[in-house]
């Protein structure tokens, strides 16, 4: 999931339309483009090493908020941020079976 999402954020030209509706500059978008890729990198790891299944819920769970954010300071109806609360909660699942591990 979080694969996919932050490649199409680096080569999407829907991203590049949705972060000038975020007001986020461009290269914020390429940042959380990467950001993605490194914590779905690191749960996929996780599948080997509970570390980085732990680490990669923080992670990926910061990111979450700050999506969660977004959609509410540029008020975004309610269903906007519902993929961005539910993979939160999916990620402090993840955290909370995996945060013996950190």
């Amino acid at each position: 999931m979080f694969l996919m999402s932050g490649l199409m954020k680096l080569v999407g030209k829907q991203s590049v339309e949705m972060f000038k509706h975020y007001q986020y500059p461009q290269w914020f978008r390429v940042v959380a483009g990467i950001v993605e890729i490194l914590g779905g990198a690191a749960m996929v790891a996780g599948i080997w090493s509970p570390a980085f299944a732990a680490w990669a819920g923080l992670w990926l769970g910061i990111t979450m908020l700050g999506a969660i954010f977004t959609h509410i300071r540029v008020k975004d109806p309610a269903k906007g941020s519902m993929p961005a609360l539910i993979l939160l909660v999916l990620l402090f699942l993840v955290v909370l079976s995996q945060g013996h591990a950190l």
